[in-house]
């Protein structure tokens, strides 16, 4: 039976708990924090001033968040965000859809920025961008930790959104495009249906998609490392696996 999120990471013999910990939180904030508001500056940006109005165009991420996504963080480490929208004031066609898919495109940005960072901080600790400068242990490694866990849960943010399940964005697209699937979704049974999906979903998918978020990460660093250092030594993590 696992115990606490925090007391089982800080006491793993495989990582540096307290990184984790740190870069963990730090990063579930950030991203959620910048998801929502990728879906208000579009939504403000489309015609819906709503974000705005409701005071949610801020970088408070208590007003994001709220005070039960954050306890829901400190106990089991996942939280959630919301952005109010007025779909009916939004101008064009596609308004909405562009709306709702602000929000992974922004988790798709960030997590390419973490990888990014995470390729060049590897150089830099290592002294291949400037000989003079070689950063050790532990902070080079725990840099390099913090970057890999903002690309990793980034990416599976992006893909956990992207479901089409109600009440996530890939569901609400669909519905949006598609009238016949708005309809089930939003009938007795439809609802009843999003429910149990969103749970089964969320009970079994999560593994999935952190191993295939840590695989596109590995790969894409390895491509990148390939690529803009072809004559340095292949890419090697330097640490634990992710």
């Amino acid at each position: 039976m696992g115990g606490w999120w925090i007391s089982d990471l800080m006491n793993s013999p495989d990582i540096n708990g307290q990184v984790w910990v740190v870069s963990w939180i730090a990063w579930v904030i950030v991203s959620i924090c910048l998801h929502e508001l990728a879906h208000g500056w579009t939504a403000i940006k489309l015609g819906d001033q709503t974000p705005r109005l409701a005071g949610h165009m801020t970088w408070n991420p208590l007003v994001h968040m709220g005070k039960w996504s954050f306890a829901m963080l400190a106990v089991l480490g996942i939280a959630w965000g919301a952005m109010p929208v007025d779909s009916t004031r939004l101008r064009g066609k596609y308004a909405e859809t562009l709306v709702l898919a602000a929000g992974p495109a922004m988790n798709l940005l960030l997590a390419i920025l973490s990888l990014a960072l995470l390729v060049l901080w590897r150089a830099l600790a290592g002294g291949q961008i400037m000989p003079s400068v070689v950063i050790n242990d532990p902070l080079a490694e725990n840099f390099a930790v913090f970057f890999a866990l903002g690309a990793r849960l980034n990416i599976v943010l992006m893909l956990f959104n992207l479901l089409p399940v109600m009440p996530l964005d890939g569901g609400r697209i669909l519905a949006d495009r598609w009238v016949w699937y708005r309809e089930l979704m939003y009938s007795e049974n439809g609802q009843w249906f999003s429910l149990i999906a969103f749970i089964f979903i969320f009970l079994t998918m999560g593994e999935k998609l952190f191993y295939v978020a840590e695989l596109a990460v590995y790969k894409s660093a390895e491509f990148s490392w390939i690529h803009l250092f072809p004559n340095l030594a292949p890419w090697n993590w330097g640490y634990h696996s992710l």
